[in-house]
């Protein structure tokens, strides 16, 4: 890691929010759907479809989870009134989990009942691992009742995840797989970045050798490499898994996989409450910093 991603790393928790939002512009949509359908539109228009999320945490009322539900309503509605190549991100916390967990299943399934009414799709995002549980056990239920409807997430950082596919290959599987950016204990997450990679690469190969369909969720082009070697070898057609990346981070990447055919998905995130999200995908990615200076600046080159 280069001094400038090590100090973005290390002090973006307290850098002031109006910097970190110089930062973070061109990897959020704006803070109104609007601005999220325009840009899903932008996508769409290069062969690239989208899952939409409004942004917002640490919610500690039933009635702001209840805001959230509704609002995840409506981005399905207007995904479905937009003609949007566009299916649906939340997170289980922001429909109540940490409130009362039967009241966020609720919220949830109604919500992924919404998007079976409108033939689309739901995304339950993971969040930290005191959540992980949860989350699985929500997508079992919801994939026996909605098949096709709903999907959820795995993180190659921890552990435990060849074991959770191997649990949940009883059935139809549908997972983001991605390597995670929750700052978890080492006795339950891979600290090395060389052993988080050989943990995605095997759990992608433990998806693909079960038939999963997997948002192969990664900048990282040794990644792309391991996920069309292991494509290959499994013998899977185009439309039978799609690569996965965040909003305005390696273009360039994103270009030459969809030029080489294959399907690729845009996580676009919108709302007010941007500066959670900012500070986490800065800590993740420092480079999104480095990015984001050199177009601030007008610097060019590697």
């Amino acid at each position: 890691m280069g001094l400038l991603n090590f100090l973005i790393s290390k002090s973006i928790m307290y850098i002031p929010g109006p910097i970190v939002g110089l930062f973070a512009k061109s990897y959020i949509a704006g803070p109104n759907l609007y601005d999220a359908v325009r840009v899903t539109h932008e996508l769409n228009n290069k062969n690239i479809m989208a899952t939409i999320d409004i942004l917002g945490e640490f919610i500690s009322t039933k009635d702001e989870a209840k805001y959230y539900k509704e609002r995840c309503i409506e981005i399905l509605d207007t995904i479905d009134k937009e003609g949007l190549d566009a299916n649906l991100s939340l997170k289980p916390t922001q429909m109540g989990l940490l409130l009362d967990k039967s009241f966020a299943f609720d919220n949830i399934r109604e919500i992924v009942a919404h998007a079976k009414s409108l033939n689309n799709f739901v995304r339950i995002d993971m969040e930290d691992s005191p959540c992980t549980d949860d989350t699985l056990e929500f997508y079992r239920k919801l994939r026996e009742e909605f098949p096709g409807h709903v999907g959820t997430v795995l993180q190659s950082y921890l552990r435990r995840t060849p074991d959770d596919i191997l649990k949940l290959a009883d059935g139809p599987m549908n997972f983001r797989l991605c390597k995670g950016i929750y700052n978890e204990p080492r006795k339950i997450a891979y600290k090395d970045p060389y052993i988080v990679n050989r943990n995605y690469t095997y759990s992608l190969e433990l998806l693909l050798k079960n038939r999963a369909y997997v948002g192969i969720a990664t900048h990282d082009e040794k990644l792309v490499f391991e996920a069309l070697r292991l494509i290959e070898k499994y013998d899977y057609k185009k439309d039978e898994y799609e690569f996965q990346m965040l909003l305005g981070v390696d273009e360039e990447l994103r270009d030459i996989i969809v030029s080489a055919g294959h399907r690729l998905r845009v996580y676009v995130p919108f709302g007010k409450d941007w500066l959670p999200y900012s500070r986490r995908r800065l800590k993740e990615n420092p480079n999104i910093g480095r990015h984001a200076l050199r177009q601030l600046f007008g610097i060019h080159g590697s």
